[in-house]
C-alpha cells in the first residue's frame, strides 16, 4: 500500500486553507494573549492580597499578631489553589514572550 505524503509549508494558503498572519498581526495577537493572561494574574494576585489584608498587613504594614499565625478566610485549599493558578499564569507568560511552545 503506498501512502502520499504532502509537504506544508507557510506559504501554501490557497491549499491549506489556514491565512498565514503578518508579523504585524502576530504582534498584536501576542500582545492579546500577554494582555489577558497578565491580567489573570493580576486579578489572582488581588484576591491574595485581600486574603492578607487586616489579618496580617494593612496597607504595607505587618501587624504585630501576624506571627501567631495565618488562617485564610477563604481556608487553606482555595488560597494554596490561587497561588498555583498565579505561578501557572505567571509560567505561561514567561513561556509564551520566550517564544516557547
Amino acid at each position: 500500500m503506498e501512502t502520499r505524503l504532502t509537504l506544508v509549508t507557510d506559504t501554501q494558503t490557497e491549499h491549506s486553507g489556514r491565512k498565514v498572519l503578518t508579523t504585524e498581526q502576530r504582534f498584536r495577537h501576542f500582545r492579546r494573549v500577554m494582555e489577558s493572561l497578565l491580567q489573570d494574574a493580576q486579578d489572582t494576585w488581588g484576591d491574595i492580597w485581600q486574603e492578607l489584608q487586616g489579618e496580617v498587613v494593612e496597607g504595607a504594614a505587618v501587624h504585630p499578631h501576624a506571627k501567631e499565625g495565618f488562617q485564610p478566610r477563604c481556608g487553606w485549599p482555595e488560597f494554596l489553589e490561587r497561588m498555583w493558578i498565579l505561578k501557572h499564569y505567571l509560567d505561561h507568560a514567561k513561556r509564551f514572550s520566550q517564544g516557547k511552545p
